[in-house]
């Protein structure tokens, strides 16, 4: 289904997918029957829940479209939407309970919150053991996608998500040498300013 209806530049197409959306409420309920054990490996587990939360947020669209942005629903991230070990899960507790505290700050472009300015949704699922290199692929991308970040040796304009999320990529000295490394720049003391946030529709047009 991303293949189908993800784009190259993470586009979706929501309008057709809808005629499908009943695949992937099956797809969310197979999830739902078939967590990682207890003993699988941290990339099994990373890429089953990366897999929920965007399949779960173009579900949240599908079941509202159309609509100019996920922000025009009440609470997105506050509602019940998938049942795990017979607990359930809203979008924001997937991201804050389970994602970030595996301690890997590369789900934060991965995970796609149906938004402009959010990192893209890959046209493909993420693998255990594609894992490392798909999260190396994707943090590359957004860091050079210059619709998300401007950077140069000196100044860094960078997405609002090392703002939000600062702590998950640690001190300063820390945050530059992870922007240094996924975008073979050398930084030179840079300004640091953030830029707006666009929460329209990564909708095809």
């Amino acid at each position: 289904m991303l293949s189908q209806y993800v784009d190259a530049q993470g586009q979706v197409d929501y309008k057709n997918w809808l005629s499908e959306k009943n695949q992937l409420d099956a797809y969310i309920h197979t999830l739902e029957k078939m967590p990682p054990l207890e003993g699988a490996s941290k990339e099994a587990k990373l890429a089953y829940w990366i897999n929920a939360y965007n399949a779960l947020t173009v579900q949240l669209i599908l079941e509202n479209y159309p609509l100019e942005s996920i922000k025009d629903l009440d609470n997105p991230w506050d509602r019940d939407c998938i049942t795990v070990n017979n607990q359930t899960y809203t979008l924001g507790e997937i991201e804050h309970e389970i994602l970030r505290k595996m301690d890997e700050a590369r789900i934060h472009f991965a995970i796609n919150c149906a938004s402009a300015s959010c990192p893209k949704l890959r046209n493909e699922a993420y693998q255990e053991k594609q894992l490392d290199k798909q999260l190396t692929e994707a943090t590359q991308d957004f860091l050079s996608d210059p619709t998300k970040n401007k950077l140069s040796p000196n100044h860094l304009q960078l997405s609002r998500i090392f703002l939000w999320f600062g702590n998950d990529f640690g001190s300063k000295s820390e945050r530059l040498e992870f922007i240094a490394q996924y975008s073979d720049l050398v930084l030179d003391r840079p300004k640091i300013d953030y830029l707006s946030y666009d929460w329209s529709l990564n909708q095809t047009h």
